[in-house]
């Protein structure tokens, strides 16, 4: 049986290696993340961490790193409080269409009846959103610091 997961496409005017960029770099992360900075040096195997103000919030290793056409990790949620649950996945897949990149972002391998599953359909939109407005305005959503914190990586 196949374990239940969120996937989104959207479609954002840039390039795939300013996207990559986006997602790889952690000033970058920072700034439509809601304050989630990522650190890694993104090679297969490797670490990867989000913190929010020095506080750990989500970390696992990189699984496929393709740039700037895919790139996926581990999602373990290690900030105080959070529930225990297994370690999912997530995948971007970044794909051109002229001016355009669609990306569709999956996040897999949650446990069925968890609270992963749901924290993360409600934190993903928000976050692309934001990360959509950055790219092609130049500025991120702004959103009340409480309620990003919350919903951005839950």
């Amino acid at each position: 049986m196949t374990k239940p997961a969120f996937v989104y496409t959207t479609y954002i005017e840039t390039s795939a290696e300013k996207l990559w960029r986006a997602l790889t770099d952690g000033d970058f992360t920072e700034r439509y993340w809601f304050g989630h900075r990522v650190t890694s040096d993104w090679t297969v195997g490797s670490a990867y961490h989000f913190a929010n103000q020095g506080q750990p919030m989500v970390e696992g290793k990189v699984l496929v790193s393709d740039p700037p056409r895919r790139l996926a990790y581990s999602w373990d949620v290690v900030k105080d409080g959070a529930a225990r649950e297994r370690t999912s996945r997530v995948t971007f897949d970044l794909m051109p269409r002229g001016t355009v990149i669609k990306l569709t972002v999956t996040h897999d391998e949650t446990d069925e009846g968890g609270t992963t599953l749901r924290d993360v359909s409600a934190g993903w939109p928000l976050v692309l959103a934001s990360l959509k407005s950055i790219l092609e305005t130049g500025h991120a959503l702004d959103l009340d610091p409480a309620a990003a914190k919350e919903l951005a990586c839950a």
